[in-house]
């Protein structure tokens, strides 16, 4: 029996090598269903635990690409009924009437919304034009994944389009944080480009819990070696700036360029560090988050 969890691993590591290409396809879907990037990638996760267990039940291989977009689909609509965060249309009140065929192009409006835009359409819209106008998936994929009719989806997009059109623009708010967050966050920010990896292990507390995002999950003494990895790194900053509202840590590599690789959340027991979430590995998220930099953060020492 003591060799069935590292057997589980193994199994668990191969399956999401067996999907990572669809990932970020997956994440886009999801983030744009649920209307945050940070959210949806939770949903992805739920997802793909749910077809880790499921592909194990299947007589035969499924068709991976519909088979996973179809649990995810499913898993963002259990998200939305939980939170209430909209209206879900029963799969008998879809609607199959359209009063005209959908324009065959990708719509650009489609392409360029924002995640918050989605969420004004209703979920059946949202999900024919994500899947059809941002994944460019067929008229027949778009709805296998919805679990649906060809028509209903063409009537779906139809209205869809023309509600992400008729939009006005939202006026986004300036980003702020409270004073006592941003001043624990800028000190990492400088401890992290200052490359003092001492003093940030100091500010771990005795049960620490880090979570790095679709790889792995630690708790106690065993996260500080979390850093160890960093410090064997260079050209790597961090600097202190909002995700989707919530305070955060925006890291920049050597290519990252003026948007961040990805990003970090630091929860905080008083002064100390209570829970780390790190999305190096999952750096398709902060290409779909809405993300405001409030500080340049130092420059990285140089070895």
């Amino acid at each position: 029996m003591s060799g069935v969890p590292s057997e589980i691993g193994h199994a668990r590591e191969r399956f999401l090598d067996l999907v990572g290409e669809l990932r970020p396809a997956l994440h886009r879907y999801c983030a744009r269903l649920v209307g945050s990037a940070v959210d949806g990638e939770d949903v992805v996760q739920d997802a793909l635990a749910k077809a880790f267990y499921a592909i194990a039940l299947e007589s035969e291989p499924p068709t991976l690409k519909p088979w996973l977009f179809r649990i995810a689909h499913n898993t963002a609509i259990d998200f939305l009924r939980r939170y209430e965060h909209s209206r879900v249309e029963r799969r008998d009140d879809l609607d199959e009437t359209t009063a005209a065929e959908p324009e065959p192009a990708v719509d650009p409006a489609a392409v360029r919304a924002s995640l918050a835009s989605f969420l004004e359409l209703p979920v059946r819209q949202r999900s024919a034009v994500i899947l059809k106008d941002v994944l460019d998936q067929s008229l027949a994929e778009a709805a296998e994944a919805m679990g649906t009719t060809i028509p209903a989806v063409k009537a779906a997009l139809v209205r869809g389009r023309a509600a992400l059109r008729a939009q006005v623009p939202a006026v986004r708010p300036t980003a702020s944080i409270d004073p006592d967050e941003r001043a624990r966050l800028e000190r990492y920010a400088a401890l992290f480009n200052a490359r003092d990896w001492d003093a940030l292990r100091s500010l771990l507390s005795e049960e620490c819990r880090l979570d790095l995002v679709s790889k792995a999950a630690r708790r106690g003494p065993g996260v500080r070696g979390y850093l160890d990895r960093y410090a064997a790194e260079t050209g790597v900053r961090a600097a202190v700036g909002v995700v989707e509202g919530r305070p955060a840590l925006l890291v920049f590599t050597a290519t990252s360029g003026g948007r961040p690789a990805y990003f970090i959340f630091i929860d905080w027991s008083g002064d100390r560090v209570d829970h780390i979430r790190d999305y190096r590995y999952a750096a398709h998220v902060a290409a779909d988050a809405e993300i405001e930099q409030l500080s340049a953060g130092d420059a990285p020492a140089t070895t």
